[in-house]
């Protein structure tokens, strides 16, 4: 039988809707949840509006839900599909994840395959649009996309700053990352993603702009020679420092592309206002 697959991501994903529109990806929203109302991720809330809101209320975030997800891969089922790739945030990070495992197993009539892709953001986008790439060769089998789908997660690292800690630990996001004595001290952590899709302290920086050029610095000392790369740079409400940071990182001999954007509303819940976060994507030779 001729496989069919299509590609499934969620709104962490950071890939703007041209990018799902321009590559026919489906991309499940998360929810941004008040005392009163709640909206669907990157769908009717812009950061903006998350922002704009945190002196009266900070919202929470829920994953999509069972039905939600049932819904998409069984339209996706009836445009004729015969497979899925559904790539998520990490487990470690949200339950979006398990959720969609629980209807891969009862869906019938396709077959789902679930990658938790251990990241989130521009790092998770970057293994969809990989994912998506492969599937569009057609060069590949669905069984040989994905491992090399898995495999790609080990070229892929994500790297962020926050202005404060409160907003993580509020949302119980904080992960390995220590707090309380290092924000009274001014450290400002850089943040990356370990094995288990948990966040933890990569290092510990004292000051703003200190944290940044060490940010730089670390993707600096990743680059190798005669390889090539692609850096993301996303941010909350800090563009200016964001672009200055992307201006740097775009003379850099290895990096090939660079894209810059903002994060979703649901992950503005949870960083608040300041984030500024790279993502190094090494390129297949």
């Amino acid at each position: 039988m001729q496989e069919k697959i299509a590609v499934v991501t969620d709104s962490t994903s950071d890939l703007t809707r041209d990018d799902l529109e321009k590559f026919g990806i489906k991309s499940i929203p998360l929810k941004v949840i008040y005392s009163d109302q709640q909206f669907h991720d990157r769908v009717d809330i812009t950061p903006a509006e998350v922002y704009e809101s945190f002196e009266r209320e900070i919202p929470t975030t829920s994953m999509p839900s069972p039905q939600e997800i049932m819904d998409v891969y069984n339209e996706l089922k009836n445009e004729g599909y015969t497979h899925i790739i559904s790539v998520h945030i990490s487990s470690g990070l949200s339950a979006t994840y398990s959720n969609c495992m629980m209807v891969a197993d009862q869906i019938e009539g396709i077959e789902v395959e679930v990658i938790d892709s251990k990241m989130l953001s521009k790092g998770l986008g970057r293994l969809v649009l990989y994912a998506n790439s492969l599937v569009e060769k057609g060069e590949l089998s669905f069984a040989e996309i994905i491992e090399k789908v898995e495999a790609k997660k080990d070229k892929i690292e994500v790297f962020f700053v926050v202005e404060t800690l409160k907003y993580l630990k509020k949302g119980g996001r904080i992960g390995k990352v220590s707090g309380t004595i290092a924000e009274f001290l001014n450290i400002k952590p850089i943040i990356a993603i370990d094995d288990e899709g948990e966040y933890f302290t990569f290092e510990r920086v004292r000051g703003r702009k200190r944290s940044l050029k060490k940010m730089y610095s670390i993707i600096k000392e990743r680059l190798q020679e005669g390889r090539e790369y692609v850096i993301d740079v996303m941010n909350a409400a800090a563009e200016e420092e964001a672009q200055g940071l992307l201006d740097r990182f775009k003379r850099l001999a290895q990096v090939k592309e660079t894209y810059f954007s903002e994060i979703s509303p649901v992950m503005v819940v949870h960083t608040g206002p300041g984030l500024i976060g790279v993502v190094l994507t090494e390129l297949d030779k």
